[in-house]
């Protein structure tokens, strides 16, 4: 049996989304035309009129791929000559600052599941702007090279985990998921489930891989770390986690009006993961500090022509 792993800390590579922020622009739209952007009665014509407009973008903390499209997203329209401020807030705060207008987009929303109840409370007040990606998964992991390959198989071989399941915030959707759901339905109720933070879960599955230590952790697709490391995911038969969901971004109501070209640019945005990856593997998991805005030019250089795409209609 394998020994197990150091105990849980902090894992510095990895920052909380920490930022600063203010309020939405209440300047009215940006050239009083046309919401489509398509410029007719003295309307929005060009990125132009962006110039000196002001937005903010909620980002949930804990949520590498919300950040990651966050930072990119900032550095785009501060490019065309806005100030974007990014805060962070937990997802029900964030919600509701939405709605109230504190913030002007959401681009984490995960649907048709994990963020359901917040639409439901919501949903008449905020702007749904579409999905960029398709391949959302929360999931439970282990090093590719484990013994089992399901949940079903983890009870029995809960040993060889030392019996330990590692979660991240107690207060997460997927942990809620793993508590009521995958526990009781595949009788994992003998291992010890410890959730801390996604740092700590990271700090550990880091650890256990240099090892060359099983492990088995509560993760989710599109996640960098099936990019750093050799993992996979235990099949899920009886299905406690979900299927597949979609990432959307969502706007406050009046961002059609009052951001017509930013609403256009966020509606027709897609973000595949294997791209997703490799902007959160340098974010996150190759960068030791929580400055990004180097990180985020480099990467824009190397992707130019898929940046460029983003605002070319």
């Amino acid at each position: 049996m394998k020994k197990r792993f150091t105990s849980i800390a902090a894992m510095g590579m990895i920052t909380a989304l920490a930022l600063a922020g203010c309020g939405g622009d209440t300047g009215g739209s940006e050239g009083g035309g046309n919401t489509d952007g398509s410029g007719g009665g003295g309307g929005e014509t060009s990125a132009a009129s962006l110039e000196g407009k002001e937005l903010t973008i909620g980002v949930f903390s804990g949520w590498p791929e919300g950040r990651a499209v966050s930072e990119l997203w900032q550095h785009i329209l501060e490019e065309k000559g806005m100030t974007v401020n990014l805060e962070t807030a937990k997802a029900g705060p964030a919600f509701s600052g939405l709605a109230a207008g504190d913030y002007d987009l959401l681009m984490d929303v995960w649907l048709p599941t994990t963020h359901e109840q917040y639409l439901k409370e919501h949903g008449d007040s905020i702007t749904e702007l579409g999905a960029w990606n398709d391949a959302a998964k929360l999931t439970i992991a282990t090093n590719a090279d484990a013994p089992i390959d399901s949940l079903t198989e983890l009870a029995e071989n809960a040993e060889k985990f030392d019996n330990r399941l590692i979660g991240i915030e107690p207060g997460a959707g997927l942990t809620e998921a793993t508590t009521e759901e995958v526990i009781p339905t595949y009788g994992l109720e003998g291992m010890e489930y410890i959730t801390s933070s996604t740092p700590a879960m990271l700090s550990e599955l880091k650890s256990a891989m240099e090892a060359d230590e099983n492990i088995v952790v509560t993760l989710w697709r599109p996640h960098w770390a099936y990019n750093a490391f050799d993992i996979k995911d235990l099949k899920d038969p009886k299905n406690t986690l979900g299927t597949a969901e979609s990432i959307y971004s969502y706007g406050s109501k009046n961002i059609k009006e009052e951001y017509p070209k930013v609403a256009k640019w966020i509606s027709n945005f897609k973000m595949k993961n294997d791209l997703l990856y490799s902007l959160e593997n340098v974010m996150f998991n190759k960068n030791e500090t929580d400055k990004y805005d180097p990180i985020i030019d480099k990467w824009v250089s190397e992707n130019q022509e898929y940046v460029d795409s983003l605002t070319a209609k």
